[in-house]
């Protein structure tokens, strides 16, 4: 049974957010600023794939379409442990652990010939990122009331945000400054950064270790248990079908979250490749691109309590078409500057108000929301390996990274067509449709 513990205790709190804190270096910094351009400048230009010679930029593509296949199919197995509750200070542990040894063991990524040491250690580190989320998330109802989810939640992501960008910081001073601590090979800044992600991720995550509230085991894992997350799924397939507003939604959910995601995985993959982008100057864009996000969040849920979620969606998505539109025919580099500066202004924006705009569709008076949110979940999951996919399929056929961008653009077009349609409660009074 899970152990009694006071709801809304600050140390508690602080602690489940450090964990925030932790992983959200290996997205921002791994994921994100370093190691796609790393991975292209270490390994030819054409990997032989299964027989078929493939870009380095599509394989990459490829390989985080691969690790999020694995993390889509896992995710009802651990939600359904999470569920349980007495495994999930285990799990979460268990992913930590192998997840953050997995991004340190990228030190040894040196060439073409350690490639696929690469390749195996961040498809593991992913899954152990990704994985331990669900664990992560699920201890909120256990720390905190229903009225402060919001306050508590937004307090993990500001966590999450402040300690990603310090580590990022401290990286590119290494990377820009090698001689301030006796560096001279090329690389070695960036691998440093690779076992300083992983160090960072381990060492913080032990304060939430230390004060997570702890369960014991009533009885054994069962095969109702490691099931349940399928059965959520199964019954809001179910649900769902009779709430065709709702599936709407979902839709456009799945092309216009593939965009973003896939934005998220491969600018950087972009930069360098066609515009010729430096690693330093990549992590300087993600940087304004993150300093910019903050108060793009709060623009476009201020603009979605004034005029309402639709009409904030709608403008983001319409943005982020334009963006890609427009990194179809960029050439130059101050001119990616300004686009990056367009993605930080959209990016907290829809990842924000994606997840609100869902709840204000649900009916509260619904028996059963967990349901629901296992469903947008592992969609979620789905849209980054269709986006991802589809990023590398264009590449490979045209032989032009560009192209994958424009594909990009025409999932947010899907996305905005689809959304045109759906209803949503505006939060001002006297007008409650959109």
């Amino acid at each position: 049974m899970k152990a009694v513990i006071q709801l809304n205790n600050r140390k508690i709190i602080n602690g489940w957010a450090f964990y925030d804190w932790a992983n959200s270096a290996y997205f921002l910094v791994i994921s994100t600023a370093i190691f796609p351009a790393y991975f292209m400048g270490y390994t030819d230009d054409t990997i032989n794939f299964f027989g078929f010679e493939v870009a380095d930029s599509a394989f990459y593509a490829l390989i985080v379409s691969i690790a999020y296949i694995l993390i889509a199919l896992s995710t009802p197995i651990l939600s359904g442990i999470a569920d349980y509750g007495g495994k999930r200070l285990y799990f979460l542990r268990l992913f930590t652990s192998v997840g953050s040894i997995a991004c340190m063991c990228l030190y040894f990524f040196t060439s073409p010939e350690t490639m696929w040491i690469g390749i195996i250690a961040f498809m593991i580190a992913t899954i152990g990122c990704a994985g331990g989320l669900v664990f992560y998330d699920s201890f909120l109802p256990d720390i905190a009331s229903d009225d402060m989810y919001d306050k508590v939640s937004a307090k993990g992501y500001t966590f999450g945000y402040i300690g990603s960008v310090l580590l990022l910081v401290l990286i590119l001073l290494i990377a820009s400054k090698p001689e301030w601590f006796g560096i001279s090979e090329t690389a070695l800044p960036y691998r440093i950064g690779f076992v300083l992600v992983g160090l960072w991720w381990l060492s913080f995550s032990q304060i939430t270790f230390k004060r997570m509230p702890k369960s014991k085991l009533s009885r054994k894992l069962s095969r109702e248990v490691l099931n349940n997350g399928f059965n959520e799924l199964r019954k809001a397939y179910q649900k769902l079908k009779h709430q065709p507003n709702i599936r709407r939604y979902l839709y456009s959910f799945f092309f216009y979250s593939a965009g973003v995601q896939t934005v998220i995985y491969l600018a950087s993959a972009f930069a360098s490749k066609v515009l010729g982008f430096s690693s330093s100057e990549l992590i300087m864009i993600i940087l304004i691109l993150q300093i910019i996000a903050i108060p793009g969040a709060y623009l476009f849920a201020h603009i979605g309590k004034l005029y309402g979620n639709w009409k904030s969606m709608m403008s983001m998505m319409v943005i982020w078409a334009l963006i890609c539109l427009i990194a179809f025919y960029v050439q130059g580099k101050p001119a990616f500057y300004v686009l990056a500066g367009l993605v930080g202004l959209v990016l907290g924006g829809i990842q924000s108000m994606s997840r609100s705009t869902y709840t204000k569709l649900l009916d509260p008076n619904e028996s059963d929301l967990t349901c629901y949110y296992s469903f947008y979940d592992v969609l979620f999951k789905l849209s980054v390996v269709f986006g991802t996919g589809l990023f590398a399929f264009l590449e490979i056929l045209m032989d032009d990274m560009r192209y994958s961008v424009l594909g990009l653009a025409v999932l947010f077009i899907i996305g905005l067509l689809i959304f045109w349609k759906v209803k949503i409660e505006r939060p001002i009074a006297n007008q409650s449709i959109a």
